[in-house]
């Protein structure tokens, strides 16, 4: 096992090496003369942004000063984001690379051939007679190394310049294009996630409960990065949609009370008619989960803990995330949703999706979750998609219905791109009404 893990890091940390020197050489090498200020500061840069990446994580596992993993946080996790869409445009740009030389290649041929063409009999004048205006050289002897000589080496030496023009032209376009993708995926997560209004019809929910809100929140993150303004700009969004009752459905938190109690304060000025509801996602078990459900408890938020509550015309459960098992606080299906009255409507707060399978098995009607992101940076999509039954909206199990978040924050970089980050209000509807 131990061999494994060696032998995984070490096909990471080849690839990155990989990755960076690709990058510094298109970006910085290409497109720079040797000892220029370019050269050598993109050369540093081509280390330090890296160290950044590989310092978030070594602080943030460490215990650092939270001081010091903001000051890491910040550009090590921009820069993973920014060297996925530099490597993604720069391959787009090894296509047009031979487009634009046979275009350049095209135009000077054009601009030469359309040169004697430009000139009248005057200027052909002195070759024709013999004769030999002032300053001009002597005419070459047949066979000799004269003027003529240089002719051949005149017609190349635009060369040099027209591949520096093209890498530079494609270096720009590269960095233009994976900086926009990055500032308006960073942008998108730093302005707050947006209201998303989905409804789902329960067979079993009587009529008075017909039009019954859930507003489900997941993957908020809170972090070196994500703060305060973060949470606050999320229960605003919550708030002003009047949800009849609040579901955080995992992942809250990538850090420990200590540093982060305060930016998860404003949750305590969640309202809502009958309460706000937490369930542990995986990384609150990267930290100390129990000091977590002891804090939202003292925020007014009432932790799930493989329980059930009987609401007016609904049973609310929630289970602890699978990561729990390693610390014997798993999920335990039995406890929160066995010896119910099975003829109620039942939702369950679940943070991983696979779990729905488990749900199915013990007859829930609607399971909430998060994780995913919705795959958070394109193309990772298409990874998360292969590891969830469904990575985000509303689908169908049986007689089990899952609806998956995307989340409110992000996990690593400050980024989404594909996947908007949402705060979702579930409308339940009554097929009694």
């Amino acid at each position: 096992m131990v061999v494994l893990v060696v032998l995984f890091a070490v096909v990471v940390v080849a690839v990155m090496v990989a990755a960076h020197w690709y990058v510094w050489r298109r970006l910085v090498r290409d497109v720079s003369r040797p000892k220029s200020v370019w050269r050598r500061t993109g050369t540093v840069l081509i280390y330090v942004f890296p160290l950044c990446a590989v310092g978030a994580q070594a602080t943030a596992r460490s215990g650092a000063p939270f001081t010091v993993q903001q000051l890491v946080a910040w550009p090590g996790y921009l820069w993973l984001a920014c060297l996925l869409y530099l490597l993604i445009a720069l391959a787009v740009g090894e296509l047009v690379r031979p487009l634009l030389r046979v275009a350049l290649r095209r135009r000077d041929a054009r601009a030469v051939g359309a040169g004697p063409a430009e000139h009248g009999t005057a200027d052909r004048e002195p070759a024709l007679t013999g004769a030999r205006t002032e300053g001009e050289p002597p005419a070459a002897e047949p066979g000799s190394a004269g003027p003529a000589s240089v002719v051949p080496e005149a017609e190349h030496a635009p060369a040099p310049s027209r591949r520096l023009f093209v890498a530079r032209a494609v270096g720009v376009g590269a960095a233009v294009a994976a900086g926009a993708t990055v500032g308006t995926g960073a942008w998108g997560v730093l302005n707050g996630p947006t209201l998303k209004h989905v409804t789902v019809p329960l067979a079993k929910l009587p009529r008075r409960g017909h039009g019954y809100r859930i507003a489900v929140v997941s993957d908020i993150h809170l972090g070196p990065v994500l703060g305060r303004a973060h949470t606050q700009r999320i229960v605003d969004r919550i708030n002003g949609a009047q949800p009849d009752l609040v579901a955080i459905v995992g992942d809250l938190v990538d850090g420990s009370v200590e540093n982060l109690g305060a930016a998860a304060e404003p949750l305590s000025t969640l309202r809502a008619r009958h309460g706000s509801y937490f369930v542990t996602g995986n990384h609150e078990y990267f930290g100390d989960a129990r000091e977590w459900i002891d804090h939202v408890r003292e925020l007014g938020v009432h932790p799930m803990e493989n329980v059930r509550k009987e609401l007016p015309w609904f049973d609310l459960a929630g289970v602890n995330d699978l990561a729990g098992e390693d610390q014997d606080e798993g999920p335990d299906y039995d406890k929160a949703l066995g010896g119910r009255d099975t003829s109620r409507a039942s939702v369950l707060l679940a943070h991983q999706p696979v779990m729905i399978h488990d749900a199915v098995d013990h007859g829930v009607d609607l399971q909430l979750s998060g994780h995913t992101h919705g795959g958070q940076m394109w193309p990772v999509n298409y990874l998360a998609a292969l590891e969830n039954p469904t990575l985000a909206g509303l689908e169908r199990y049986g007689d089990t219905q899952l609806y998956v978040t995307r989340g409110a924050g992000a996990w690593g970089p400050p980024v989404r791109v594909g996947a908007e980050s949402d705060v979702t209000i579930v409308e339940l509807a009554s097929k009694q009404a």
